[in-house]
């Protein structure tokens, strides 16, 4: 009790010479901690206390004017976000909710203070206080407060989706230290990114919560704290979001240039050649393109040639993750790894790329692709001292061979890769029985389902389908609505999906999420392979407990390698670029951080 009124009467201190000279200012003991503006996973944030907006925004960008944007999606059933079970409408998270803090998006990992006006933490990151604003305050008018904070973080963990129980699973105490003022105790793990991953909360108002049953609020619009709150909806098929005229944090560095629209709009189309046709009738403003064909070949016509409608290819440099066929290794065909290496040898990406997508892409080689994260070549020495360990209970490929997904250029051919294929089914203990591959001890034949949600899919799967029924393997493309699909992958109800594995510039905590042994089989989860590896997960741990940048970059190329080399996936395709078009009104910073373009400090030209 003593220690406490003690570091109480320290941080007081300490806030005192935070107003008085700035946040650092004043020289401290060796036990006390100074408030900061920001916080950066490594190094120093990129941003000084004082600094006025972030590089890439127009802070003189006008406000006004309707955002009219299309999702292609069956619809929602709920605008709560944080839970399992329902399909929350698009950009509740980004617009109905702060955070108490904000990442910029020109560094790897740094946060600046938003509902936090500052931060504290020491050097071995073993705990975090958020000092907040007085001012901040939610569309009811009530203010945030620090027990609102306590109260979300455990309404998230104890009754969210799962992913938050794994999220913050280190976060070991929560204690209100005043109204505005609330510290975070970690446990004995080097986890130097939760302070920053906390700072990603969004503060969930108690006084409406304790009135209302979370998760069953389904379509009733809940009390929140950002820019927009939710206007005008039809259920399922389109939802406005208002702008907040006295939005508390407006006037904020990190708020001053976005949210320039005085509403957002977002129309719920079922299908994408739809979705594109609406686009260019003028039925909505904005869109990413997605398809290499529609790219080439759709973005014709009078209102393109008059400039009615724009399009730009805008390189960035975010890492892209990897896109590729998921195996379930839950399922027993999947559950041998020599099985899943043969399979890979029956995607002619090469072939794909030619023929449908006009040459657009490269081929993914790399969980973490398009950034100095991805392994490539053999170990370094530096990997090699992280995988050595491990050396009796990996691959031997780990140690002796570069991650090369098949391909069918220069001497390669499909032909020759079926043959790989086949010679490693066999190793597998499989064999041809009257066309058809089978299992030699069970007899059972070899075959899996493929579920998609996109038609416009179903051109990359057959050719696919087709190159492995010529190895004796029968394959069903299933087709289902987007509704049964976001519930089947939940429940991890499907042999084999294509999924996106995204990542960021900065891994941590989130890689639990993918690839660990204790979310395997948890409801939800986004590891969706089924991976249950004790190397794995120890891999996982070093990456979160790296100290540094260059030893994240060792231990993320390292737990890579393992990845690959324990082909959990077939990986498809990438584009560093945003394939954008949108209406001749709209207009952007001329400033593209590394992360690409973010729509949300556009403006309309009136």
């Amino acid at each position: 009790m003593v220690r406490n009124r003690t570091n109480s009467y320290r941080n007081a201190l300490s806030l005192m010479a935070a107003a008085l000279f700035g946040f650092s200012s004043l020289p401290l003991s060796a036990d006390q901690v100074a408030p900061q503006h920001a916080l950066a996973m490594h190094g120093e944030p990129a941003y000084q206390a004082d600094f006025p907006h972030f590089d890439y925004v127009n802070p003189d960008a006008p406000k006004g004017g309707t955002l009219r944007r299309g999702i292609v999606s069956n619809g929602f059933d709920s605008f709560n976000p944080f839970v399992i079970g329902t399909i929350a409408a698009v950009g509740i998270n980004t617009y109905l909710y702060d955070t108490l803090m904000v990442q910029s998006a020109d560094e790897a990992f740094s946060e600046y203070g938003l509902i936090a006006e500052s931060v504290e933490t020491p050097d071995d990151r073993s705990y975090v206080v958020f000092n907040l604003r007085e001012e901040a305050r939610f569309h009811d008018g009530a203010p945030i407060t620090a027990e609102d904070v306590k109260f979300t973080f455990e309404l998230l963990t104890t009754q969210g989706h799962p992913f938050f129980r794994s999220y913050y699973a280190d976060v070991k105490a929560v204690t209100i230290e005043g109204s505005h003022r609330i510290r975070f105790d970690f446990g004995d793990s080097e986890n130097r990114e939760l302070p920053l991953i906390l700072g990603q909360i969004p503060v969930l108002p108690k006084h409406y919560w304790d009135d209302h049953e979370f998760g069953k609020n389904g379509l009733t619009p809940p009390v929140g704290s950002g820019p927009y709150r939710i206007g005008n909806f039809d259920a399922g098929r389109s939802i406005t979001y208002s702008r907040v005229d006295d939005y508390w944090a407006q006037e904020l560095p990190v708020r001053r240039g976005f949210f320039n629209f005085d509403h957002i709009r977002f129309d719920y189309y079922t299908d994408d050649t739809v979705a594109l046709e609406a686009f260019k009738a003028g039925n909505y403003d904005f869109r990413l393109e997605s398809s290499a064909k529609n790219w080439a070949t759709a973005y014709t016509g009078d209102k393109f040639d008059q400039g009615l409608i724009r399009t730009e290819g805008l390189e960035h440099h975010r890492p892209v993750g990897l896109q590729g066929f998921v195996y379930n290794t839950r399922r027993p065909q999947f559950a041998d790894p020599r099985v899943r290496e043969a399979l890979a040898y029956a995607f002619d990406f090469d072939w794909a790329n030619t023929n449908l997508f006009y040459g657009q892409y490269t081929r993914t080689d790399s969980f973490f692709e398009n950034s100095e994260l991805a392994s490539r070549g053999l170990p370094t020495p530096e990997e090699l001292e992280i995988l050595e360990p491990f050396r009796d209970q990996l691959a031997a490929s780990v140690f002796t061979e570069p991650y090369n997904p098949p391909s069918t250029t220069g001497d390669n051919s499909l032909r020759g890769n079926l043959r790989i294929a086949m010679l490693k089914l066999k190793e597998a203990g499989y064999e041809i029985r009257d066309r058809k591959m089978v299992n030699v001890e069970s007899g059972e034949p070899l075959t899996f389902e493929i579920l998609l949600f996109q038609k416009t899919f179903e051109r990359v799967v057959l050719p696919f389908k087709a190159n492995l029924e010529k190895l004796g393997i029968d394959v069903a493309v299933r087709m289902v609505d987007t509704t049964q699909y976001i519930q089947r992958v939940r429940s991890f109800d499907y042999d084999m999906i294509t999924q996106v594995l995204g990542q960021s510039d900065s891994p941590g905590n989130e890689q639990r999420e993918y690839w660990s042994s204790e979310t395997a089989d948890m409801v939800g989860s986004r590891n969706y392979m089924g991976i249950n590896d004790p190397v794995v997960d120890e891999l996982v741990d070093q990456v979160i407990q790296a100290p540094d940048r260059e030893s994240l970059i060792h231990r993320v190329r390292a737990l890579d390698r393992v990845l690959l080399h324990g082909f959990y996936v077939i990986p498809q395709w990438h584009l560093a670029m945003d394939r954008i078009a949108y209406w001749s009104q709209l207009n952007r910073p001329e400033t593209i951080p590394k992360n690409g373009i973010d729509l949300d400090n556009w403006w309309i030209e009136q």
